[in-house]
């Protein structure tokens, strides 16, 4: 079977690249970079936060076997983004540029938010 591909619910306040705060949940307070979204469970792993351990089972090429240590993933709603300019937490809205395209800017302090990433978006 051909695997389905599903379509967000709606647009996130965050992209893959913006720095964040963890504003719930065990690692509350913490700050990171988002690494990946994960759009049809709405989280996001974000760099160095919600950390958990895997036991690797020994192989051939590792007898021992291991313990790993991996980003969890967090829910994108106990995130907030990090104003570049500002370097505070705050809460983003949508509103057309100069060039008449939808563009992210800080509720905080009225300023557009540049794109981090190019190419990088949802996966």
């Amino acid at each position: 079977m051909e695997k389905k591909i599903t379509l967000p619910k709606h647009k996130f306040h965050i992209k893959t690249g913006d720095t964040v705060l963890v504003i719930g949940g065990n690692s509350k307070g913490q700050r990171g970079v988002v690494k990946e979204i994960i759009v049809e469970k709405d989280r996001a792993r974000v760099e160095g936060v919600a950390m958990i351990t895997k036991h690797m089972k020994p192989t051939a090429s590792n007898p021992q076997g291991s313990l790993e240590k991996t980003e969890g993933s967090v829910h994108i709603s106990n995130l907030k983004l990090i104003d570049p300019a500002t370097g505070e937490p705050t809460r983003t809205g949508r509103k057309l540029n100069d060039k008449g395209k939808l563009q992210r800017y800080s509720k905080k302090t009225g300023n557009f938010i540049p794109d981090r990433s190019a190419g990088a978006g949802r996966k």
